[in-house]
């Protein structure tokens, strides 16, 4: 997002849905796997936000359905779950996947989570898997979130610790950067590490009025079926960032590339199943 001079809140949001609009087809393509390297984060969500049989949950920025899909199972037929998404193919993708399962607990919204139309006090409780850090207004957004949750109810995210505890990520962007540097990046714009700071989303969420607000470090696996050679396939399907990076490469530099992150994912590919170490952020607050 090269720009002479800082971005409006509009522009930010159009170059993310740019982006994310491109990414919609492979999250659809990978959900299963997707699902389980990311199950962890729905429990933890679910754990502490107290979400329980019964319960009408929103899950924002949900994309092609989880955590809402899980989380539907968990409310049962007297709850609800309602899944909303910037991204048009998002949304669909999850609202398709639940029509599969025979889910009828679930709602479906496509809007930006700085622009939720739902009236005041709807929710026992809200969540963000790992999309706050790409929230266009992130005070906006969780002004809105906040004012959708009932007194008392709770908010739970989810987003990345430090890259550097998150070899997924690092095994990557230590061989494509050899290749391409990563230009500089204003710590607030959207990004996958825009919350890695600790106390940082936790001290916004105060600022926009939830109470009792916690944060802790969850260290967990991602581990999912997949072999060492289809890893270079899922990451640059899924990464806009590597997406926009490979056009600008040659394919000779892009077959050495894969190669490169082979040899280094290896060592997290034990019976060549993937299994990272990896850590998050957990912020927890009442409306």
């Amino acid at each position: 997002m090269d720009q002479a001079g800082p971005q409006t809140r509009e522009e930010i949001a159009r170059d993310v849905q740019r982006l994310w609009q491109e990414s919609a087809y492979f999250w659809d393509k990978h959900r299963a796997t997707i699902a389980e390297m990311f199950a962890p984060l729905t429990d933890a969500l679910i754990e502490s936000a107290h979400i329980a049989a019964g319960h009408s949950v929103l899950d924002v920025g949900g994309g092609v359905g989880e955590p809402s899909l899980t989380i539907a199972k968990v409310v049962g037929p007297g709850g609800t779950v309602t899944c909303t998404d910037p991204i048009a193919p998002m949304i669909q993708s999850a609202e398709r996947e639940a029509q599969r399962r025979g889910l009828h607990n679930m709602k479906f919204q496509q809007c930006p989570a700085e622009s939720l139309p739902i009236p005041d006090d709807q929710f026992a409780a809200a969540v963000a898997r790992l999309s706050a850090m790409f929230f266009a207004d992130p005070p906006a957004a969780l002004r809105e979130i906040l004012r959708v949750v009932k007194p008392g109810g709770r908010v739970s995210f989810v987003v990345w610790a430090p890259a550097e505890m998150n070899p997924f990520f690092y095994v990557i962007t230590n061989v494509v950067d050899q290749y391409l540097p990563s230009p500089p990046t204003d710590p607030d714009a959207p990004g996958a590490f825009r919350f890695a700071e600790g106390g940082k989303l936790a001290s916004l969420l105060r600022e926009t009025g939830a109470v009792q607000v916690d944060e802790r470090l969850l260290q967990f696996h991602i581990q999912a079926d997949l072999p060492l050679k289809k890893f270079w396939t899922l990451r640059s399907e899924l990464s806009d960032t590597l997406r926009e990076k490979a056009k600008k490469l040659s394919s000779e530099q892009l077959a050495q590339i894969e190669q490169e992150v082979t040899a280094a994912a290896q060592p997290f590919f034990p019976n060549n199943q993937m299994n990272y170490p990896a850590a998050v952020i957990v912020v927890t607050g009442q409306a």
